[in-house]
């Protein structure tokens, strides 16, 4: 999968004890281990701000909000609410196929694969994973999700939505997909002689969309909500545009007859 690093975090919120980012695809939380001069967010905002600590993280392919402490004291109250189920976290992941039902729990426990490194599978034997599932907006062959995070384990919507039978639109892990190529879904698709196809999104199409956390100092709620990077907007719009869901016959009978007096 190809990095969608191409600019720094923007500031969605900021004051004297906290940060919010929207974090871009491709960047990661912390620094890698093994490669240190990786681009991060840490270290990012470490040369700008000093001390500074991760509240949570993001997969290094997944954009969107992302909170961060200033000092010790907010770093702790921020920590608990996550490690207590506080924190209320919204994602919007495009996954394969047309969910049927407009909302729904899933609660299939997640533990390490053992044949594959790095990686999740659904398993009774695993820890207790839930993610409430809201549809948001149907096309002809996918659909866009909220997720909401009720645990946090390892990958965890990604596994979810692959156990249903509906994976991430593009995620080759738990998928099939290392991209989305408009020339899937639209109609005499043509290049010009020798060009190649640039996909339209070529990394995970899951974006943390909204935090809702207590402030720290003054006990208040605290929305942050993170805009589509232009990636997944345009993902998006090319779905509505070339893939929106067929109108039966019925349907536009219902429709002209509830006009009807």
């Amino acid at each position: 999968m190809k990095s969608q690093l191409n600019t720094q975090p923007t500031i969605l919120f900021e004051d004297d004890h906290l940060l919010a980012i929207n974090k871009p695809s491709g960047l990661l939380s912390l620094p890698d281990r093994f490669n240190a001069t990786l681009p991060n967010v840490r270290t990012m905002m470490k040369e700008r701000y000093g001390e500074i600590f991760i509240v949570h993280r993001l997969d290094r392919d997944t954009s969107g909000v992302m909170i961060l402490a200033k000092t010790a004291e907010a770093h702790q109250h921020l920590s608990e609410q996550f490690e207590h189920h506080r924190a209320d976290k919204r994602y919007h992941a495009i996954v394969k196929g047309i969910v049927e039902r407009d909302s729904f729990s899933v609660t299939i426990p997640i533990a390490a694969d053992p044949r594959r490194k790095g990686l999740m599978k659904p398993t009774a034997k695993g820890k207790e994973a839930h993610t409430d599932m809201t549809v948001v907006e149907r096309f002809r062959m996918a659909t866009l999700l909220e997720c909401r995070l009720i645990t946090g384990r390892t990958h965890q919507i990604r596994v979810h939505c692959s156990a249903i039978g509906h994976p991430l639109l593009v995620d080759p892990d738990y998928g099939s997909a290392e991209s989305f190529l408009l020339s899937t879904i639209k109609r005499k698709f043509n290049l010009a002689k020798g060009a190649e196809e640039r996909p339209v999104i070529d990394r995970l199409t899951l974006h943390s969309f909204q935090l809702v956390v207590t402030h720290p100092v003054t006990n208040e709620p605290l929305t942050i909500q993170a805009p589509y990077p232009r990636d997944f907007a345009a993902t998006v719009q090319v779905l509505r545009k070339y893939a929106a869901p067929y109108t039966s016959t019925w349907d536009t009978w219902g429709n002209v007859l509830s006009l009807l007096p």
